[in-house]
């Protein structure tokens, strides 16, 4: 048994992420996606621009100046008249923003800079698309919630915010809510997949620090709802087609881990030195950022209202799933472990 809550939100078996649907989003180009230098914006929009080519845009901010290619745009949406020549330059007809500053400690530190990228942006993109009939998918986070209790939050559960990153997430759904109430708001977890600098996002932030040889301290106690990027770019796509799905909702998977889990995980599957990864409860972390704790989603109105169990299980082989705090220290070949096993596994349903 894992050891922590991993009751399904929905009781069906898995399937296909793409089961039962068509993604013919014809009539919503072209499409911009913001915020493509963060993880479920990366995937996001390479994903489209495979399948839509020249018909998906994508904005960095400009300082992420090596995030380069085809359809990538450097703009800093805090701008008002970015958003709106590029709305207006390429014929957006959906938007899907996956912008925002998730830096903990920097929002903590900086609550202009937090307000002004997680607010201001959407405030700028919200007036950009105003009295025109783009489609907008806004995502947001589960760390609109403090986690104080047992988790499996549901959208009508009031945010409790204990990080200024998840209070300005809160305005940010406040503005849509009151400002475009047709666009729909996907609250996330943690999107496992790639990231651009190889270094951001939860499995390469913890990966990054065992290929170093560096340790790496995670906590028992903040619990999330991962989900595989693959299978989030589905929903995201299905959300871009139906203008009836507005509001809010969660979009989580059904396996709720710890970040100590999650570490645990990482650096079995990858085989790196089991004693760099080190685990403690949220209140030995100390007060600088402050720490959620189990913010897990249930999210039971998405499979209902789709009809379908789109997330499939992260990690997919339950072999990789620990059954307790020393799981990872246990090396027989069972589970194999090598960086490439990653990337094969963690980041891809395989």
């Amino acid at each position: 048994m894992v050891h922590s809550n991993t009751k399904p939100a929905f009781d069906t078996a898995p399937s296909s992420p793409d089961a039962g649907f068509d993604w013919d989003l014809s009539c919503r180009l072209p499409i911009l996606v913001t915020g493509v230098s963060g993880v479920a914006g990366y995937s996001l929009f390479y994903d489209l621009r495979r399948e839509l080519g020249d018909q998906v845009f994508g904005t960095r901010p400009e300082k992420t100046y090596r995030l380069v290619g085809d359809g990538i745009v450097g703009s800093n949406l805090s701008e008002p008249d970015n958003v709106r020549r590029l709305i207006d330059e390429h014929g957006i007809r959906t938007v899907v923003n996956c912008g925002g500053s998730c830096h903990l400690k920097g929002c903590e530190l900086d609550h202009a800079m937090a307000h002004r990228v997680n607010v201001s942006c959407v405030d700028n993109l919200l007036k950009a698309i105003e009295g025109t009939p783009v489609r907008l998918v806004h995502l947001s986070i589960d760390l609109v919630f403090s986690g104080d209790g047992e988790g499996r939050y549901v959208e009508t559960d009031t945010p409790d915010p204990v990080t200024m990153y998840g209070k300005t997430m809160v305005m940010a759904e406040q503005l849509v809510l009151e400002r475009r109430p047709e666009s729909a708001i996907l609250r996330i977890s943690l999107p496992m997949g790639v990231s651009f600098n190889g270094h951001a996002g939860a499995i390469d932030w913890i990966q990054h620090r065992f290929a170093k040889n560096l340790p790496a301290t995670l906590y028992y106690d903040e619990v999330r709802s991962p989900a595989y990027v693959d299978c989030l770019n589905g929903v995201i796509k299905e959300f871009c087609c139906r203008s009836d799905l507005s509001g809010i909702w969660h979009a989580g998977g059904d396996v709720y881990l710890s970040l100590y889990q999650i570490a645990q995980i990482v650096n079995r599957v990858g085989g790196y030195d089991p004693e760099l990864l080190h685990g403690c409860p949220r209140i030995d972390a100390g007060p600088m950022p402050p720490r959620a704790g189990n913010v897990t989603m249930n999210s039971s109105k998405l499979m209902q209202t789709l009809g379908r169990k789109p997330f499939l299980p992260w990690p997919l082989d339950p072999k990789f799933l620990p059954t307790d705090k020393s799981w990872h220290m246990v090396r027989d070949g069972s589970v194999g472990g090598s960086p490439q096993l990653i990337q094969e596994r963690l980041y891809r349903p395989g």
